[in-house]
């Protein structure tokens, strides 16, 4: 069953319309018609977003896309999306910024994998760079170490999450690039 066939059997499962669906969403009605009839496949964000209103796990949704996809296409996403979380361990920006912008048009979830890596990493650098600036205060010593040991848990997380097909989340306080 494809993925929009089975999104309309939830929501008609549920006794909602088309409408009320894109209300729960912040979707536009034309767009769940569209996932509905087989017109577009949603990205990870949307099945997330539509998964809640469903009130069904993401992993469902996800699990049914997947099952549709191209085997090559679907190893090319699984490789290469922990992987963009995890080049955030080594040298911080470039990699994730050479990896999505190599793969952005290949494997259709990584623009949005690439645009929350790359904040998370903006926003990691507006941190450490002052307090290297300023690292002969000793304050700034322990805020450099505490940043760098977090952000090597969230990547790790993130890359652990992605790798088995499960929503990840990061914090970022500068987000220079939108989805």
């Amino acid at each position: 069953m494809k993925i929009g066939q089975e999104i309309k059997k939830l929501r008609l499962d549920r006794g909602m319309t088309q409408e009320e669906l894109a209300e729960r969403t912040n979707l536009s009605t034309r767009t769940i018609q569209r996932i509905e009839n087989g017109e577009v496949d949603p990205r990870a964000y949307t099945l997330q977003t539509l998964a809640s209103a469903l009130e069904v796990e993401f992993e469902v949704l996800n699990n049914i896309r997947d099952e549709a996809l191209d085997p090559v296409i679907a190893r090319q996403r699984d490789f290469w999306l922990p992987m963009l979380h995890l080049s955030g361990l080594f040298v911080f920006l470039f990699p994730p910024l050479i990896i999505w912008l190599a793969k952005k048009d290949e494997i259709e979830e990584i623009r949005d994998h690439g645009v929350d890596v790359i904040n998370f990493q903006i926003s990691m650098w507006a941190i450490l760079i002052p307090c290297g600036i300023f690292a002969f205060l000793l304050i700034t010593i322990p805020i450099l170490i505490f940043i760098g040991i977090y952000s090597m848990i969230v990547i790790l997380l993130n890359t652990v999450r992605v790798a088995n097909n499960q929503p990840y989340k990061y914090w970022t306080f500068l987000k220079i690039l939108k989805k």
